[in-house]
């Protein structure tokens, strides 16, 4: 028996005995499914964007390819245009982490080197989308515009236009736009970014293996993926000083956070208001140094 949220053609053919609905984040409905081959996971959405079910898919077949063998990332075993199936990972139980979180540093840098020919979609041919939101992902070569223009600019129009933030934030972001190039760090080749390595979308394993899950993944610049990992914590100082020591940043990303910060800010306040706007504008200020 399975649930009625669960759309038959995404589970059809599974062996599907049982669907327990599980939590999965504040867009989508998670379901464990029971099958005689053992747990797998399921993710729905009633009306999702288009694409953005193609796009997740792209991501995770591509940090698969990329990932070391000691990175998890689920492999998929279904997909339609509004939900997903995916291999179960039994996480651990408690909060201990352990030597997971040089592991992870250490992953993480070697996915990081995977490179593409231009930043933008891992498929051009996809509609263009980070998580729920439309983006311009064709390819370019100038990383600080595509960062400007493509995602910082545009959320703020969206944030201010639906009040969440203090319409003086983009005039505080136009003081800021003509260092954008520098904002942006020295220059680098396009690198696989996960696109959202918030702490919930690291998994640990019952055996201390890391997973990557839930991707909005691109070809972009890897001070993505350490800026949200820094925005809301969940990694610990030795994951960080794994990473660097496999893959050192470049000199000045600790003053270059704020900026790369600033994308999921905004789409936190947009979808949520409460103090995000406030921290977007905070982040702005801590660029003046």
């Amino acid at each position: 028996m399975t649930s009625p949220d669960l759309p038959p053609d995404l589970t059809h053919g599974l062996g599907v005995e049982r669907a327990r609905p599980i939590g999965g984040g504040d867009t989508a409905a998670a379901f464990r499914l029971e099958t005689a081959r053992g747990p797998l996971f399921a993710k729905t959405m009633a009306d999702p964007p288009a694409g953005m079910m193609a796009v997740e898919v792209a991501g995770l077949h591509a940090l698969r390819e990329h990932a070391p063998e000691f990175l998890g990332v689920p492999e998929v075993v279904r997909w339609t245009d509004a939900g997903i199936v995916l291999e179960w990972v039994e996480e651990a139980p408690g909060p201990g982490r352990g030597g997971t979180e040089q592991e992870f540093g250490r992953g993480l840098a070697a996915l990081h080197r995977a490179q593409g020919e231009a930043f933008g979609a891992l498929v051009p041919e996809l509609p263009g989308r980070i998580g729920s939101f439309d983006v311009d992902l064709s390819p370019t070569q100038d990383w600080a515009q595509f960062l400007l223009d493509r995602r910082i600019r545009p959320l703020m129009r969206d944030a201010v236009g639906a009040g969440r933030i203090d319409p003086g934030a983009a005039d505080l972001l136009e003081e800021f736009a003509p260092r954008a190039r520098e904002l942006a760090g020295p220059e680098e080749p396009p690198t696989l970014v996960h696109g959202d390595l918030w702490a919930g979308n690291r998994l640990v394993d019952a055996e201390g293996r890391n997973w990557l899950i839930d991707p909005s993944a691109y070809w972009g610049h890897r001070e993505v993926d350490i800026a949200m990992m820094l925005l809301f914590g969940g990694f610990g100082e030795e994951c960080l000083a794994a990473y660097d020591a496999e893959h050192p940043l470049a000199p000045g990303w600790e003053e270059r956070v704020p900026w790369y910060q600033l994308p999921p800010l905004l789409v936190h306040a947009v979808r949520f208001g409460g103090g995000y706007g406030d921290a977007t504008t905070r982040a702005l200020l801590r660029l003046r140094g």
